[in-house]
């Protein structure tokens, strides 16, 4: 099995107490990509952005090789770097400043070749949103229709939309937008307060219709603790969370890491409901601790 997760890794500055700040990576395609190699441990989990070909690009590309991630399609693009934020957590929750406007990321869908190479033998390929919002229109169109070749080629598209206004020039263009990707996709994985406050939806079982009708397959809402919401050729079904968590430690990757564990299911051949299952409850364990990427979350002991 192969994997191609697609978007931007960043340098991630977090607290690290008395004023200090711990340096990591991060980023919600690479968050994903991260927790499916452990999910995943037969499989080949490549991924593919763009960096600058200065030390810091460096050593996030050592640090994927590091965590079993493939880098051959990582481009290198001269003059450029990576994206930086500085997280800021208060009672669980966090918030960011970020420092992205010059990232080689931006660049990862110039190349449609390259897009196309890195695609060729994958079984799933991953994007997200945020992956849409920070390349040009063209650079969205290229990407699009290259994965719509790779369909034809029997490779699955899993897309999370992961709403976020403030990369976008305006809400109508991000709305656009993650409409057409989710027509690409196999599976759409929405998160609900986003879609109910870019989009209008009243309910969970409203945005995984809206999503249907754009042509996804199969759709899976996710809703904080509330069940999640599926739609796949049939009814609405709603699955209750069994693993509730009353005080989150750090909601970081919560959305990121239930994709994972839902995709890694999901791609083995386990049912709706336990793929349901498997992704709540791996997220349950990541929000309990600090950090994007909790080592404890999937390891043993």
């Amino acid at each position: 099995m192969r994997v191609v997760s697609i978007g931007e890794c960043m340098v991630e500055l977090a607290p690290a107490g008395d004023g200090l700040f711990a340096m990591g990576y991060a980023g919600d395609t690479f968050n994903t990509a991260w927790y499916l190699r452990h999910l995943l441990p037969e499989a080949e989990v490549d991924y593919l952005t763009a960096v600058g070909s200065d030390p810091t690009s460096d050593a996030m590309v050592d640090f994927m090789t590091s965590a079993g991630i493939g880098t051959a399609h990582v481009q290198r693009v001269a003059g450029r770097t990576v994206g930086l934020y500085m997280i800021r957590l208060e009672k669980g929750e966090r918030s960011f400043a970020y420092w992205r406007s010059a990232s080689a990321a931006r660049c990862l869908a110039d190349d449609a070749e390259r897009l196309g190479l890195a695609l060729a033998k994958a079984d799933l390929a991953y994007l997200s949103g945020i992956t849409l919002a920070i390349l040009s229109e063209a650079a969205r169109t290229r990407l699009a229709a290259e994965l719509r070749t790779a369909r034809k080629r029997g490779v699955r598209v899993a897309f999370d939309p992961n709403l976020r206004p403030a990369l976008w020039p305006e809400a109508a263009a991000m709305r656009a937008a993650v409409t057409e990707f989710a027509s690409v996709a196999d599976v759409v994985l929405p998160s609900f307060d986003d879609e109910a406050r870019y989009f209008g939806d009243p309910d969970p079982a409203e945005t995984a219709r809206r999503y249907g009708r754009a042509g996804a397959p199969l759709v899976v809402v996710k809703d904080g603790g509330n069940p999640v919401v599926t739609l796949s050729g049939g009814p609405l079904v709603w699955h209750r969370l069994v693993q509730q968590v009353a005080d989150p430690v750090d909601t970081t990757a919560a959305g990121d890491s239930f994709n994972a564990g839902f995709l890694a299911a999901h791609l083995t051949g386990m049912a709706l409901e336990g793929a349901v299952a498997n992704g709540a409850a791996l997220a349950a364990r990541v929000i309990r601790a600090p950090g994007a990427l909790v080592l404890s979350a999937v390891t043993k002991g």
